[in-house]
């Protein structure tokens, strides 16, 4: 987690909102990534997205079944569905998301029976960490926006 949130700081240096993700493969992270959204101008480059695609591309296949997916908030519907397609066992996330969060807070993507893959999740790692760093961002974002 600790690699997650320097990601996440990484976002946060760039004025994105700070989250930060890694893909842990046999013990050695193969994919990581952080919000670019502002940055690239595209809805769908958030961490957790940008981390699985390097992932996939590392070991040349679609399916990160080895894998363990470190993400320093809550995923949202779109990053928790590509969790599932990915076939990714575990999440490991710090803080829960109350706006947008699928994998618990509002919807449970993650465990939902419908789907063909359901994932372990492990919440709260870090959690003070990420809140702090996505405390601070908004924080600042709104002194600059009234």
């Amino acid at each position: 987690m600790k690699q997650a949130l320097r990601e996440a700081e990484k976002a946060y240096e760039q004025d994105e909102v700070p989250v930060g993700a890694v893909v842990v493969h046999k013990g050695k992270v193969i994919g990581r990534g952080y919000n670019q959204i502002e940055r690239l101008q595209d809805p769908t480059a958030h961490a957790e997205m940008i981390a699985i695609t390097a992932a996939t591309n590392h070991l040349q296949s679609r399916r990160l079944e080895e894998c363990t997916l470190y993400v320093t908030l809550e995923p949202c519907p779109m990053c928790a569905g590509a969790i599932v397609l990915s076939r990714i066992p575990t999440l490991v996330f710090a803080t829960f998301d109350p706006k947008a969060g699928a994998c618990g807070t509002l919807y449970n993507i993650v465990h939902d029976k419908r789907l063909n893959h359901s994932v372990h999740v492990i919440s709260g790692v870090c959690d003070r960490e990420s809140e702090e760093y996505l405390k601070g961002f908004f924080g600042r974002v709104r002194k600059i926006v009234p």
